[in-house]
């Protein structure tokens, strides 16, 4: 498939008990205000093949909606790309919300002569009372050199300095690099990680996302925390990107 210019493709993977949530994410991207010839693409993928996601989506020519056997976030995702139209790909999860003008504050940071093959941006928690809370320590807002994530993370306890939950990214680089990784959570950590191994990066310190905090998703699950299975993902997340960065591949996305 060949990107179509002018197309920014917004991936969402969604598994029931989050769907409840997808109205108000529609919502924060139909508010969205793009440069003049840009649009969006909303590719919606269900993580397993139930009747209850579907009826949550709005009637929009724009949306694409799609469903598979259950495989977690990341392979979800990783089948969205099928129907991805866009030469960049936006990361927006079920349970979250974007700010006004994230998109376009992406696009400025990918389409502007930085060199950056992807953009994150600052992030504000969305509590369950509806309140918000930032994060101490973001980086600088500009460029995010090759190299410098896996620094920090391997020094931060493997906390990235950048959410990869705000991820927006070339399609192409994101094809190249296989997608998501095939682990049961840090699948966008690992993404984020070999981005940063093969390509330079951006961060805009306006915060471009509302993260969701509530008991039902992943990231709360006792699992996801278990000192095992973390070590175990941490390692082959650290192995990839150091992989990536002895190949000596340095993507320059093209100009114009």
């Amino acid at each position: 498939m060949v990107a179509v210019p002018g197309i920014v493709s917004v991936v969402t993977a969604v598994h029931a008990p989050g769907a409840r949530f997808l109205p108000e994410a529609y919502r924060s991207l139909a508010e969205q205000r793009l440069p003049g010839g840009w649009d969006w693409q909303w590719v919606v993928q269900e993580d397993g093949e139930t009747d209850e996601v579907r009826p949550l989506l709005p009637d929009d020519p724009r949306v694409s909606f799609g469903q598979g056997r259950p495989g977690r976030a990341g392979m979800a995702r990783t089948l969205a790309l099928s129907r991805a139209e866009g030469e960049f790909v936006k990361v927006l999860d079920a349970d979250d919300q974007l700010t006004p003008g994230a998109l376009a504050r992406d696009l400025a940071a990918l389409t502007g002569g930085s060199g950056a093959a992807w953009a994150a941006s600052a992030v504000l928690d969305l509590l369950p009372d509806g309140s918000t809370e930032g994060f101490p320590g973001d980086p600088a807002e500009g460029p995010v050199e090759r190299g410098s994530v896996l620094s920090s993370w391997r020094a931060h306890d493997f906390l990235a300095p950048v959410h990869p939950a705000t991820l927006c990214v070339r399609r192409d680089l994101l094809l190249a690099l296989g997608g998501w990784m095939a682990l049961p959570a840090s699948e966008d950590t690992g993404l984020l990680l070999a981005l940063d191994a093969v390509s330079r990066g951006w961060f805009t310190a306006e915060h471009g996302l509302l993260y969701r905090k509530w008991p039902g998703q992943v990231t709360a699950a006792a699992a996801h925390t278990d000192r095992g299975e973390r070590a175990a993902r941490m390692a082959v997340v650290e192995a990839r990107a150091l992989s990536l960065a002895r190949t000596g591949w340095d993507f320059v996305p093209p100009r114009g």
